[in-house]
């Protein structure tokens, strides 16, 4: 859920299913506010005591943006240090001066099995703001089924802004 200062707040549903190294996602308001993109991809593992963890995937964006997105999921850890990020480039089939590069990204440290903290940056077209890229601080919790994660992007600026995000395993 993304809370907003200037705008109206909205929520971004992604699912995701796994079955051995197929991955298939489909999100909602992801790319852009009026517009599903659905995705899938290969799950590809390496390393025991640090690992990294690969999904390249290919997808698709229709509604208010259509388009071919080219994406790559990425997790690295090591002990309790943890990074995450996931890129898309965008290929406007409209529009294509309209094409953009998406990023999440998080670096997080596992203070205990179930809480972590750090830093997070996105650069994203899917609400307006002045600044191209975001920065910001997080903390989450994980027990065995669900996850929860708060973001506070911008802190001590006029333009920060809020994510909740609850993530759940079936």
């Amino acid at each position: 859920m993304y809370f907003l200062p200037d705008e109206e707040n909205y929520l971004q549903p992604t699912f995701t299913a796994d079955r051995d190294a197929l991955h298939l996602e489909s999100r909602f308001r992801y790319e852009d506010s009026g517009s599903a993109s659905f995705f899938a991809g290969w799950n590809l593992e390496f390393g025991n005591a640090f690992t990294l963890d690969l999904t390249p995937m290919l997808g698709g964006l229709a509604g208010r943006t259509n388009g071919i997105v080219p994406a790559l999921e990425g997790n690295i850890t090591w002990k309790r240090l943890e990074f995450y990020s996931e890129g898309e480039y965008v290929i406007d089939l409209g529009e294509t001066a309209n094409s953009f590069f998406y990023n999440w990204s998080e670096l997080s440290f596992w203070t205990t099995e179930w809480l972590r903290a750090g830093l997070v940056v996105q650069r994203t077209r899917a609400y307006a703001t002045p600044r191209d890229i975001q920065r910001g601080l997080l903390v989450g919790a994980a027990g065995s089924k669900v996850e929860g994660t708060f973001y506070w992007f911008n802190p001590g600026s006029d333009d920060r802004f809020f994510v909740g995000s609850i993530g759940v395993k079936f």
